[in-house]
């Protein structure tokens, strides 16, 4: 069965001078308009398609790609706005309508929103900018005992919707609410842009933390290709070490020292580079042939530093306590005192 708002593949069932008819799976046919018939399709052949209403709310396809599907979340252009709400370009001929009341606020010409695809009571293809109503805070299966849709350090897609007091939320994989915490931010973003993702965490209360970068030590190695290419298109050096400042390294790779260390490590112990005191270098020929230096084991001192006689561990003997013979003027007597 076709289905209204997605792709379908679906095969040429007759060839007209008006277009291309599809079996819709159910029965039925779709046109696909002459303009848009792939040039040497013959009847039998597949068409991936993208299926829609007409101005006449009949079934249409197109070989368009249109910038959102049902059920997804894109930025959209307002073209116009009239009596009934606004009409926005999702790359189709016939735009995407937003009624008023699907409008969180009153939509401009010539601005861009966030907007949920969805269909009407009618069947019709419509926007919504009340995105609440359709994108859930918690990240849960819809029913008891069946696993939790994401752990930590799993790859997303998402599109930022706006800012907050703690950073950015995002719409994941058009379904869920995000946050991107001010603190994981290492590069520009703002409302609309489409961006991946990684679970950072997913909190008691099944709301997502999202990070830009790979968790853990899954984004060691594609930090370390970067490093290595980036010698490699250069003199083989580069000014940059364990011992560089954070914002410098932030500056050149967007990432935290300790995660620039950690790779830089890797890399070392690869043999691919050396680490200096200001800078890293790719190895030479000679640094291959340099053995490794063992490590230190530290082993309990026993003796002292240079006579190597044992160390003495006795407790000193309480000193004997002395007599202190004191004259007392008033008696005349003279008294002692233990020291």
């Amino acid at each position: 069965m076709a289905e209204l708002g997605r792709y379908n593949t679906l095969k040429v069932q007759e060839l007209a001078p008006h277009g291309a008819y599809l079996d819709d799976e159910e029965g039925g046919q779709i046109l696909l308009p002459t303009r848009q018939v792939p040039e040497g399709t013959e009847i039998g052949d597949e068409i991936k398609v993208f299926v829609y209403l007409d101005s006449e709310d009949r079934w249409i396809a197109t070989c368009q790609r249109p910038r959102v599907q049902l059920h997804q979340v894109a930025s959209l252009e307002v073209i116009d706005v009239n009596r009934t709400g606004a009409f926005l370009d999702w790359g189709l001929a016939k735009d995407l309508f937003v009624p008023f009341a699907e409008q969180k606020q009153r939509m401009e010409q010539g601005n861009s929103y966030l907007v949920y695809v969805l269909q009407d009571n009618t069947g019709r293809l419509i926007g919504s900018t009340r995105l609440n109503r359709y994108i859930s805070d918690e990240a849960k299966s819809n029913w008891p005992g069946a696993p939790a849709p994401y752990s930590v350090g799993d790859k997303v897609r998402m599109i930022v919707s706006h800012r907050t007091e703690l950073g950015y939320k995002a719409v994941v994989d058009d379904e869920f609410w995000g946050v991107i915490h001010h603190d994981d931010i290492r590069k520009a973003i703002r409302p609309g842009n489409k961006l991946e993702g990684y679970v950072k965490r997913v909190r008691d209360d099944h709301r997502l933390d999202i990070s830009l970068e790979p968790i853990g030590h899954a984004k060691i190695a594609p930090l370390a290709t970067r490093i290595l290419k980036k010698l490699q298109e250069g003199d083989g050096t580069l000014g940059l070490s364990d011992k560089s400042p954070a914002d410098l390294i932030e500056l050149h790779f967007g990432v935290s020292k300790r995660v620039f260390k950690m790779a830089i490590g890797q890399l070392f112990k690869e043999r691919k580079i050396v680490i200096e005191s200001d800078h890293i270098r790719l190895t030479n020929d000679s640094d291959a042939k340099k053995p490794r230096p063992a490590k230190k084991h530290h082993q309990p001192k026993t003796a002292s530093k240079a006579s190597d006689k044992p160390v003495n561990t006795e407790k000193p003997k309480a000193e004997k306590s002395r007599k202190r013979f004191v004259s007392n003027k008033k008696s005349g007597k003279t008294l002692s005192v233990k020291r």
